[in-house]
């Protein structure tokens, strides 16, 4: 039988609380998890050492540089090979600029065992970004409530060489597609991302590596053309939906260390 326990935590950026579905064996070994956020250029490593350079070229054949990128992951969850959830309400700033929150300790434990999944969303749902997170206030990491208030799911800016072979800026901002901008605006869609990693088994305290491919931002399904979205793409919610659509193909499993 599942049993709920509520872990009050705070770590990194602090949890919501955490409520976790066990097997309910007191005798389990249970064990600590750590993620690291790694990032790529299809494949070759990016950190901020590589920030402030035009020396990306994306999908469409622009030259790109990454100045600023900041996400948010929450809601990290873990189910069995029984399909029992241990679903952590948690959050982090994955800050890449100031090279904070790229390693993620879990102060709660979970039971040794095979999980069939491992799993995190991208940006907030709809209830956690309606709440009031104090740690992402203090980030200036909020969304204008025109725009429907919250958070943003990630900041990523930078410049690129336009058409007219001139350097200009660009501002990837994801966030909750919205529309009719001001007093009451609506939502077409979802576009927080439920990130599926795969299958883990855990026997001990475990790194889990994520790693993010930056360029798919630009090119899976939707090539994406600088030229034509390059700002004001926060309250164009169909540049969010294909945001949202690209996403999909960001993140992955990488090495799971015991």
């Amino acid at each position: 039988m599942l049993k709920k326990i509520l872990l009050p935590l705070c770590i990194g950026f602090c949890f919501f609380g955490c409520e976790s579905d066990d097997s309910g064996d007191s005798e389990s070994t249970q064990v600590s998890q750590t993620f690291v956020f790694n990032h790529n250029w299809d494949g070759i490593a990016v950190t901020n050492a590589d920030f402030n350079v035009l020396q990306f070229t994306n999908e469409n054949g622009e030259t790109l540089s990454i100045e600023r990128l900041r996400y948010v992951i929450s809601d990290i969850t873990f189910t069995t090979t029984n399909n029992e959830v241990l679903a952590l309400n948690n959050y982090n700033l994955v800050d890449v600029t100031n090279a904070n929150g790229l390693s993620y300790s879990i102060n709660s434990q979970i039971p040794v065992g095979n999980y069939a999944n491992v799993s995190f969303t991208f940006g907030l749902d709809n209830e956690d970004n309606s709440k009031n997170l104090i740690d992402l206030n203090s980030e200036s990491f909020n969304v204008p409530e025109n725009l429907g208030g919250g958070y943003h799911y990630m900041q990523l800016d930078g410049k690129f060489i336009n058409s007219n072979m001139e350097e200009q800026g660009y501002n990837y901002h994801a966030i909750r597609a919205v529309d009719n901008p001001g007093p009451n605006p609506t939502f077409p869609q979802d576009t927080f991302i439920t990130v599926n990693l795969g299958a883990v088994t855990i026997t001990n305290d475990t790194e889990i590596e994520v790693k993010a491919n930056l360029a798919e931002w630009f090119k899976n399904p939707n090539v994406w053309d600088l030229n034509v979205l390059n700002q004001m793409l926060m309250p164009n919610s169909s540049a969010q939906i294909l945001m949202y659509q690209n996403g999909q193909n960001v993140f992955s499993l990488g090495d799971v260390t015991q």
